[in-house]
């Protein structure tokens, strides 16, 4: 299994990312990405699929999708908040609005900008791995970008470049 252990080394970072858009959690996004791989690690037993990571992301989408119920998204508290440091760049207060403006997103529309957006598939391809017609994609997307919009994340200038 060196070709899977390769995969994951070498892909591991944009599979958490990915998975990171999807829960906008952090150890939601690591169970999610560590379920997908254990669920996909069957198919490189004959040989690794013709698109990996396509592969593991469309596992991770379909988990998210179907695992929405049933978690529990309650806020948990802690005794003592973390030292994040002085951020001088201001990027973590811009993460902060990217996280925020993207956990705003129903999952469902979440799933379509990491498949369109981040993954960069086809509305024909994303609407394949989400099981739904391209004319959903293509609304979905349209009402994420709106809120983004709306959010303050995106301008008219990002959107038709």
């Amino acid at each position: 299994m060196e070709e899977f252990e390769a995969f994951v080394a070498a892909r591991y970072a944009s599979l958490l990312r990915a998975a990171f858009v999807l829960t906008a959690d952090r150890q939601l996004a690591e169970d999610l990405v560590q379920s997908a791989l254990l669920r996909c690690y069957p198919a490189w037993t004959s040989g690794a699929p013709d698109h990996p990571e396509a592969y593991v992301r469309t596992a991770m989408v379909r988990l998210a999708i179907r695992g929405r119920r049933r978690r529990w998204r309650a806020e948990v508290p802690v005794a003592v908040l973390p030292d994040v440091g002085v951020d001088r760049s201001g990027a973590l207060d811009t993460a902060a609005v990217v996280r925020a403006a993207l956990a705003a997103l129903s999952l469902d529309h979440r799933a379509v900008v990491v498949l369109r957006h981040l993954a960069g598939l086809s509305e024909a391809e994303t609407a394949r791995v989400l099981r739904v017609s391209v004319g959903t994609v293509k609304s979905r997307n349209s009402r994420a970008l709106l809120a983004l919009r709306g959010s303050g994340l995106l301008t008219e200038e990002v959107l038709h470049d």
